[in-house]
């Protein structure tokens, strides 16, 4: 069983930067795809970004390329996302979510994604 649990969420003005943080425990190894995904009310979850535990390669979606980047610290066993450039419209609930599929296969589909943790939100305001 995995475990995710994120932080980082908070305030930011327009034009701010935000890192977000989420914690793993439980079995993970490389083989593992692991993503960002934000949702507002009344609208669906959408993927942001994966990163693909086994070599490091990501993907994004179009709305943040350029803005946010998806890493992972292997050894404190942390995904981050590092989100620059914030507007209003980043305003949402961002979870973290993992799979012990490939990034191939799962892609930024949040029905491929096993593990979720409950969310940070952003707030993306002045």
């Amino acid at each position: 069983e995995v475990q995710l649990v994120e932080s980082g969420g908070g305030l930011v003005q327009p034009g701010g930067s935000l890192r977000l943080s989420c914690a793993v425990s439980g079995y993970t190894s490389a083989n593992y795809c692991m993503g960002w995904f934000r949702q507002t009310p009344g609208k669906e979850r959408e993927g942001v970004a994966n990163i693909y535990l086994g070599g490091g390669k990501t993907s994004y979606a179009d709305t943040v390329k350029g803005r946010f980047t998806i890493s992972h610290d292997n050894a404190k066993n942390t995904l981050y996302l590092e989100m620059i450039s914030l507007a209003p419209e980043d305003t949402a609930m961002y979870y973290c979510a993992a799979d012990s599929n490939s990034c191939f296969y799962v892609r930024l589909r949040k029905d491929r994604f096993a593990y979720w943790g409950q969310g940070t939100q952003v707030t993306v305001s002045s």
